[in-house]
């Protein structure tokens, strides 16, 4: 089955800057579109931005102009650039590959932005 694995997360006081990373299976990396998805305590995971195999991106509105999302398909590993990080970010992030309906998760990585 497919991997993901995160890393990159950690505590940032507002303002501040993380990359989250997302490596998997080299066999299945570049035909996959990527995602980043964010669940806060006691709401609804929510997508955060995708990226296609080709590279065209989407995010949601309230991290648009912050975070910005790329893969590196020789790599095999997926990066969330995230600055200017507000309280309201903080959640765990989860690394999504997604083709024809089918989804592979990563078990996350908490984000937690406080002072």
């Amino acid at each position: 089955q497919v991997l993901l694995v995160e890393s990159g997360g950690g505590l940032v006081q507002p303002g501040g800057s993380l990359r989250l990373s997302c490596t998997t299976s080299g066999n299945i990396f570049a035909v996959y579109t990527m995602g980043w998805y964010r669940q806060a305590p006691g709401q609804q995971r929510e997508l955060v931005a995708t990226i296609t195999t080709y590279g065209r991106t989407n995010y949601a509105d309230s991290v648009k102009g912050r975070f910005t999302i790329s893969r590196d398909n020789v790599k095999n590993t997926m990066y969330l650039q995230m600055n200017s990080l507000k309280p309201e970010d903080t959640a765990t992030y989860y690394c999504n590959a997604n083709r024809i309906s089918t989804d592979y998760w990563g078990k996350g990585t908490l984000v937690s932005v406080s002072l």
